[in-house]
Parts: C-alpha cells; structure tokens; sequence
C-alpha cells in the first residue's frame, strides 16, 4: 500500500490533491441522466407547437408565399433559440445545485481539516470518520476508536460490522483483496455509514473504481415521485390539447365546407391550435422550479427535491431542534459543581475558575474527549481546560486506548488512557447527568442533589454534563463502560447563545399561522429557558418519558397543544412527526444525527443541518440548511411561498392571454371577417409571452402579506376554479375590447390591412395590461407599478421596439400584412388598454380572497 507508506497524518497538499483531481476525476459515478444540450434540442424540436409552424411555413411554401413561408420559420427558429438558452440555463443551475448538495467529507490537507464536496476526495486524502458520516470514498484505516460501518448498502447485511486497523501481516494487503462484509476489518467502503466511533482513514479508490462503482450501483438512481405541480399541469396540457385539436379541425371542416378555400381554412386551423396550445405551462414549471430552488439557496437553504417548494407554503407546524438551529452552537463553560456541592459560575469574561479544587474536574471534562474535538462542547471544554488546568498540572503523555461511545441506552461516552509513567488504565467519562449517575452508582441522597443542581442550573438555560473518572488495573478492559467503578467528579454547564433574529423569526412564524414546536433533548427547565427567549407560546413541556408511556391517542391529545418537548430521544421524534400528521398538519421537521433520518423522512418537509448534520440525515431530507440557522428555516418558507404565488400569477397571465388570441383566431372564421391572426402573428405573440412568463413574473417580489396569512391547504390545486374564472374574465374582457376595435374599425370602412394592424397593436397592449394586472393578486396596480422589476422594463423595451419595427419598417408591415396607423389610432389601442386595467382592478378586491390560497 504506498499510499498508506507514502502518506502523512498532515494529509495531501492542496497541490497534490488537484493534481489526483485532475489525474483521476470527480469522485463520483458518471451521470448518464444529464441534459446536454444536443438533448435538449431534440426535446424541443418534439414540441407540437414547433410542429404546427412547420406546418404553417409548409403550407405558405403551397401558396407559393416564400417570404411568409421564411419569417414563419425563422420565428420558430427564435423560438427554439429561447426554449434552448432558457433550458440550458436552468440546467446549469440544477447543476450548481447538485454541486452543493453533494454529500460532504472531512479531509485532512496541509494539515488542516477542511470540509469539501465528497466529489472533490481524491487517492491518498485523509478522511476524518465520526458516527453518521457517509464514507465518500474506499479507504483504509490509520486509526479507528470503537468504529462499526453499515455496509448494507453493498452487501445487503443490515447489522453493522466493526472496524479495526490492520495487523503487521495485513498491512501489505490491497484494498482491492478485500470485499464488504465481515468483523474487524481495516477497509471502509464508499457508501457504507459510520454507525459509531470515529476514525482516520486513507482513500485508495475514487469513483467508478470503489467497490459501489464497480457492481454498478448509483446513489442517484432512484428517481424522485414526479412532483404533484408536474402532474397537474402535464393533464391541464393534455386537455387543452385535445380541445385545441377539436376545435381546429371543426373549424377547418366549416370554413372549408362553406367557402370552399381550404387552404385558408388549413391556415386557420393551424391558427386556432397555435393560440389554443398553452405550451408555456412546461416551460414556465420548470424554470419557476429551479430558479426557486437557485434563490432559495442564496438564502444559506439547499433543496434536495422539487416538490419541497410546493410543500413548504403548505406547513403548518415547524418542529425545530435547539443546539444550533435557535441557538449559536458556540458554547462556553458558565458553571461548574463538585460532587461536595462546591460550584463556581465565571463571569463572561472570566477563561477559569479561581481554585485548585477545579482542575481535576476539567482535565477529566477533556479526558473524556476527542483529542481533537470537532464537536462545539467538546471545543468549549478543551478551551476551558487550557486555561483552567496550569502547565505543570497538565495531562501527561498518555495513549488513548480504546473509546466507548454514546448509545441510545445509556447517554455518555469513555474514553480510556494508558500513561507511561503510571500503571494500569485511566477512563474518563461525560454524558447526562442521568446516565454519569448510573454509572458512579450514586445513592439515593447524592443522586437527588445533583438532580436538583442540574434543575437550577437548566432553569437559566444552560446545559449540563455529568463527569466521572475511574482506574483500572486489570490487562483486559471491560466490554461496557458498566465494567468500571466510576467516582463522581461534577458537573459542567455550557451556554449556548440563542442567534440573533430568531425572536423575530419565530413571531413572523406566528404571523404566517405556523406553529413553531421546539424538540430537544435537554433538561425540561432549560428547553423552558430558551422557548422563553426565542419567544415561543409555552402552554407546557413534555418529556421523553411521557411519550413513551402515551399511548397513540393520547400523544396526538398532546401535540396538539404543546411547543416545548425536553430530554427527547431521536427515534421519538418519528412518534411526535406522525402524530402530529395524523391531527392534519402539515409538518417541517428538523434534524442532523443518524437517528433523526426516519423522522425526517417521514415529515412532509425534512430538514437537515448542513453544518453540523450528518450525511444519512441530508439523504432523508427534502431542505438542507447550510448554516444551521433557524431564520433561514424561516426565509425558505417565505421564499417557497413567494414562488408559489409567482407561478400561479404566470399562469393565470398564461390563461387569459390565450383567450384572445384564441377568439381573434376563431372569430374571422366563423363571422366571414377577414383574417385578423395567421401563424405568423401568433409565433410573434409567442416570442413576447414567453420571455415575460419565465423572466418578469419568476422575478416578481413577494406580496406584501406573504407571511401575514395562514398556510395554504396542501392539497389545494394550483390551477382552482376562481383562477380559471378570474383569467377567463381577463381574458373574454380583452377579446370583446380587441373584436369591438377590429368590427367597428371595418364597419368605418378602414382597409383590412389597417383593421388587423389596429388590432394587433390593441392585443399586444392588452398583453401588456394583463401583465401589470397579473402582478399581485392583493395590492393595487399602483403600488405593483412602483415595485422594482428589470426583467419587466427590458421586456417592456423590447416589445416596443418589436411593435416600431412592425409599423414602421415597410418590410416587416409587408411580412405582417399590417397597413399604415396614425396618432388617433393608437389613442385608441392605449384607451383600450387603460379601460381595461380600470376595470380589472376595480374586480380584483372582489376575486382577492379567493385567489390568496
């Protein structure tokens, strides 16, 4: 094994490790299922409204118009262009994204740890292991305490094995004689999970040459539900569909029957199906869905699943842990206790404690320890120790052993020392107060004293370990941390800063009708400490004792009232989830150990600590928090309903912009008027809606009562009945000013050309109007119009100067067959606009409320 003969404890350098990144690729498997953009041109050539403009250029080919023939391609032509650029942009961004939510390693470089993508592991780094990591790559161990590894995944076994580092006789063996599977092995395999302990170890294989990649296996490969949004609008597509290619064909049939031009009809036809076709309804999902996705990550929130946007302006209840969501995660020791009751609280700025007396019981805090601590209290008390602990009362030069970690029955950790200049072992151990009593074997009357020292100091908030010391002189050391006889030495009390924002978080929670629960596994009276000053409405506290005695029915009596749940056992969480879901919320749940996976999963929106968490917990969740902190939780749901509110104004401008067109399409036909829109108006009227759907209402800002009304119900549909009303009114309102303005332009006597120019122009403001009316569904026109939107204005200018080009370039009014307009017929196209954005926004208080959810 060179690598591991070669190699340092300070890892690669960075040099190196972009040299292997180079040399050997991304460690990941290759990603057969990536758009490029070959592909995508294909998808959009199979569009069918690219088909019908192909049929409507060959049907002008025909009638032997070549210039007519040519602009209609090249309008489609443009129209591919957008469909591709808008594709190829939301593609880069998933990108990004997947880039973010790669899961994440901890490498040893220059010898420094640092935290990177796990496609970013090269040959020879150094990965630090610790329970609930996914291993990102093969690898070979150079040390390991108390570790064990799911290799379900690979081997299909769901009892995890343990690890153990490799003898004089193993160590010139390859990774690659080895498979998964099997007690007291040095290999840890890519994709296997770190149940417990915490190790180093040396990647030998990356990518397709670990052991996941060589049988075939993808972490990516199960695909995700298709999300209920897609759904929706795949069928309201397909039905539209099939009416456009009904009423096409019947209008084909009567116009060719009684005037015998079939042709024209042909072209009608091909007219109708045009305008009928809401093709943007795909288009405008997905961009929506991905730039949401893209924003919201620029909150610090990553989302894992599409659907997680629709859900989150749907939650109800936000279940939130303590340490680290509402609080700062960066403790400080604020209290010590002795077991003879002497105790001492350092002033803030005070390192240490004043008194000999102390030492013992903060060398002890650290002996029980990482020796290097990335946990934030294992942070606080190595930084207390230095100071506290003088130089010449130091820890000698022991060995670190063996370590007992954590397990769900007994709630502390030991970690066992040999000294060269002492006999026998020492251990060293930390965890609740509960489970350090168990372990010293406390009486009765010790026992209630230090119940009532850690009661008052939970009631200020802080949080309290127990710790105890013991020797052992015996060559075997025990099988459980039971096996020693542990002596009480005291308690430590950590503080843990509530982050700034979070009382106003947690009222605009209040606001926004959810329900902000908090779920932690700390002392009743110091969850009570901080609810107070997060500002949580606490009616009263539940323990994880009450919820293992309640009964079904009456947990969800209790969740139904109750904010605060204190010294809570993970795999509760997952009880306190589904009986919250059973009394109809919609629950966000968040968590960051292995435990925390099947509650996540089982909320409607997990959500999972990015900093902190682990990578089982990411994989269950649906939102990763990058920063730990709750107001981002907060930011996502306002942003997840700012989105959502954002794509139902698209579609509802999509609905009633179709209207007119599909009645100024339909109405020469059936009256015997001369032709108002051919396909090539239409494509035209494409190339303006498009962009405007996808760019000016994506980019829209949130109402102004976004987080001032309760939830949306979580199965109500995105295209309800008043939004179908309310855009069908908008768009029969535009259709009856646009045929009034071409009927009565006719009966005037103005020329055709002149008549289907007014119109145009009259159709194109009515789109305009229709935009700014579509803005927001609560505030004023006014109020929307000075609300900053770029994309709207550079919209705004390019359809202008499309309309100047139009009219006034002599060869484009030929192409579009429009005659010459003068000043009192625009006053008319404008009067027209004006009277319609009057009279949709004296309707709209009245559709308001409806609209809202």
């Amino acid at each position: 094994m060179s690598e591991l003969e070669g190699g340092s404890l300070s890892g690669l350098s960075e040099a190196e490790a972009r040299r292997r990144l180079q040399q050997d690729g991304f460690n990941e498997l290759p990603r057969t299922e990536r758009r490029t953009p070959l592909r995508i041109v294909l998808e959009v050539l199979r569009e069918p409204m690219l088909s019908l403009l192909l049929c409507g250029g060959i049907v002008y080919l025909l009638l032997g118009d070549f210039r007519e023939a040519v602009l209609l391609l090249a309008f489609g032509l443009i129209s591919v262009v957008i469909t591709i650029v808008q594709e190829t942009r939301t593609e880069r961004v998933l990108e990004a994204l997947r880039e973010l939510t790669s899961p994440r390693a901890l490498v040893v470089r220059d010898g420094e740890r640092r935290r990177i993508a796990g496609r970013d592991v090269v040959r020879g780094d150094l990965l630090v292991l610790s329970e609930g990591d996914r291993v990102p790559a093969d690898a070979v161990l150079v040390s390991a305490r108390d570790l064990a590894a799911d290799e379900s995944l690979l081997t299909g076994e769901s009892v995890p094995v343990r690890k153990q580092l490799a003898n004089t006789q193993a160590a010139d063996a390859s990774l690659a004689d080895h498979r998964p599977g099997g007690d007291d092995q040095p290999f840890v395999y890519s994709g296997s999970l770190v149940v417990r302990g915490e190790g180093l170890a040396r990647v030998e294989a990356t990518g397709p040459r670990s052991e996941i990649g060589k049988i075939g296996l993808s972490l990516h490969g199960l695909q995700p539900e298709r999300p209920r949004l897609q759904q929706q609008t795949a069928r309201l597509v397909r039905l539209c569909f099939v009416g456009g290619v009904a009423i096409s064909l019947a209008a084909v049939l009567l116009y060719g029957t009684l005037r015998g031009d079939w042709l024209q009809a042909l072209l009608g036809g091909i007219a109708i199906g045009m305008s009928m076709l809401p093709e943007e309804f795909a288009v405008v999902l997905t961009v929506f869905m991905a730039m949401g996705a893209w924003r919201i990550s620029k909150a610090r929130v990553l989302t894992r699943r599409a659907a997680a946007i629709e859900v989150l302006g749907s939650a109800t209840v936000l279940c939130t842990d303590k340490t680290g969501t509402l609080t700062q995660n960066r403790m400080s020791v604020a209290a010590l206790r002795l077991h003879d009751g002497t105790s001492v609280r350092p002033a803030a700025s005070q390192v240490a404690p004043v008194g000999a007396e102390f030492f013992e019981l903060a060398r002890c805090s650290v002996l029980a320890s990482s020796p290097e601590p990335f946990d934030p209290m294992e942070k606080a008390l190595h930084a207390f120790a230095q100071a506290a602990v003088p130089d010449g009362e130091a820890a000698d030069a022991r060995t670190l052993v063996r370590s007992y970690g954590l397990r769900p029955e007994l709630l502390a950790m030991t970690q066992v020392w040999r000294s060269p200049h002492r006999p026998g072992y020492f251990a060293a151990a930390k965890g609740a107060p509960e489970a350090i009593a168990q372990l010293c074997k406390l009486d009765d009357a010790n026992h209630e004293a230090m119940r009532d020292a850690v009661a008052a100091m939970a009631k200020d908030g802080l949080r309290v370990l127990g710790v105890a010391a013991a020797s052992h002189d015996g060559e075997n050391l025990p099988s459980s941390q039971d096996g020693f006889a542990f002596r009480f030495i005291g308690l430590v009390a950590l503080a843990d800063p509530l982050r700034p924002g979070v009382p106003e978080a947690v009222a605009e929670c209040r606001s926004a009708g959810i329900r902000v629960v908090m779920i932690t596994g700390d002392y009743p009276a110091t969850a009570l400490a901080i609810a107070g000053q997060a500002g949580l409405d606490v009616k009263e506290v539940v323990t994880g004792e009450q919820i293992r005695l309640a009964s079904d029915s009456e947990l969800e009596a209790l969740v139904g009232n109750v904010t605060v749940f204190a010294r809570v056992l993970p795999e509760q969480k997952l009880r306190i989830v589904q009986a919250l879901k059973r009394c109809g919320e919609i629950v966000a749940m968040t968590g960051d150990g292995v435990n925390d996976a099947p509650s996540l999963k089982a909320a409607h929106i997990g959500i999972a600590m990015g900093g902190r968490g682990t990578d089982v917990a990411r994989e269950a969740s649906s939102i990763v928090l990058l920063d730990d902190d709750f107001s981002s939780i907060v930011a996502s749901i306002r942003l997840g309903r700012r989105i959502y509110d954002n794509l139902r104004k698209a579609m509802a401008f999509i609905f009633a912009v179709h209207v007119p067109i599909a009645g100024l399409a339909l109405l020469p036909l059936v009256f015997g008027l001369p032709v108002i829109l051919g396909p090539v108006h239409i494509a035209l009227l494409e190339l303006i809606i498009d962009p405007v759907c996808s760019l000016v209402f994506e980019a829209e800002r949130e109402e102004r009562d976004v987080m001032k009304r309760p939830p949306r119900r979580a199965d109500a549909a995105l295209f309800s009945w008043p939004l179908i009303a309310w855009s069908v009114l908008q768009g029969a309102m535009a259709f009856a000013l646009i045929a009034a303005i071409f009927v009565g332009a006719l009966r005037s006597g103005v020329p055709s050309d002149e008549a289907r120019a007014l119109a145009f122009i009259a159709l194109v403001i009515c789109v305009a109007t229709l935009v700014l009316v579509n803005r927001s569904f609560s505030a004023s026109f006014l109020s929307a119009f000075f609300r900053p939107n770029p994309a709207l204005l550079w919209i705004a200018v390019a359809i202008a100067s499309i309309l100047a080009a139009a009219l006034l370039w002599p060869r484009a009014s030929s192409l579009f067959r429009f005659g010459p307009l003068h000043p009192d017929d625009l006053a008319i196209t404008l009067g027209a606009g004006f009277l319609l954005l009057t009279v949709l926004e004296l309707l709209k208080p009245i559709w308001a409320r409806r609209l809202r959810f």
